[in-house]
């Protein structure tokens, strides 16, 4: 039997994977250990640069471009492989103290207390995390070998639009989207700075020539309901090699449009919904 080489490609890697997690504990956890036992714990972590997650009282304090000091409470306290630090309060998404990676962690027992420290070299600074009680401590050997992507759909684009119009030009106002024409749906229908009618045809991917035909049925179509001019705008990515000649031929503008870009307009805190655009002729 014929295997494809990608297929065998995809195998290998999987078996590769599956071989690095092999004898492999990706979380040792304690409960409620003894200071000692907690020290004896983190200094072995450290040693071996694992990361750390400790849930405890614990105050803090910092010396470097300021200071400050934060009062004994129970909190969740992170050191990471790559050196960062974050200690959380019970509440909030936000760390209340923080060191960002390259720190060198140095750990030691003082008067039943343990103290763990941060110190950043080239930028000089320190926070000390003192623990006079340890309640949960996990030793962390985690991979992590998934690419991060923040893609948006042509529906995402679209709503991005709505949010922002400033992705397509400056002073475009949108009216609706999803406006039934004969050839269809158009996208996004608004108007432009100057009083013309818009038509936004979206792509997510390269816009091909089909793309740029499309566009130009729903413009005629738009022609023919009002009686104003009409402009139409290809939204994309990218043009495929001749799509920028046939607009311009057929008097169609192209706008570089990222899914990616879209994406983070629909990530920000938005007051206006797509329920506020209501269909105008």
């Amino acid at each position: 039997m014929h295997v494809q080489k990608p297929y065998l490609s995809w195998c290998l890697l999987k078996v590769l994977a599956k071989n690095r997690l092999i004898g492999r504990e990706p979380v040792s956890t304690l409960q409620n250990p003894r200071v000692e036992e907690a020290f004896a714990f983190v200094k072995e972590a450290l040693t071996k640069r694992k990361g750390l997650l400790i849930i405890g009282n614990c105050w803090v304090d910092y010396r470097g471009r300021a200071s400050s000091k934060l009062e004994a409470g129970e909190r969740v306290v992170l050191f990471k492989e790559d050196g960062s630090v974050l200690v959380h309060r019970p509440v909030d998404y936000e760390p209340v103290n923080w060191q960002p990676p390259g720190c060198v962690f140095q750990a030691s027992v003082s008067e039943d207390v343990l103290q763990i420290r941060a110190v950043r070299r080239k930028t000089p600074e320190s926070v000390k995390i003192s623990f006079n009680r340890v309640y949960l401590l996990s030793v962390l050997s985690l991979q992590d070998y998934g690419e991060f992507a923040l893609h948006a759909s042509e529906q995402d684009m679209q709503r991005a639009i709505l949010l922002e119009p400033l992705l397509v030009e400056a002073g475009f106002k949108p009216i609706t989207y999803e406006k039934k024409v004969e050839p269809g749906f158009v996208d996004v229908y608004g108007i432009d700075n100057e009083g013309r009618f818009v038509v936004v045809e979206i792509k997510r991917k390269t816009a091909n020539k089909d793309a740029a035909l499309q566009l130009a049925k729903y413009v005629e179509a738009v022609r023919g309901m009002v009686s104003r001019p009409v402009r139409g705008i290809l939204a994309a990515p990218n043009l495929a090699k001749g799509v920028q000649r046939l607009l311009a031929t057929v008097g169609m503008d192209f706008k570089a449009l990222d899914p990616k870009r879209c994406a983070e307009v629909l990530n920000k805190p938005q007051m206006k919904r797509l329920a506020d655009f209501s269909e105008e002729e």
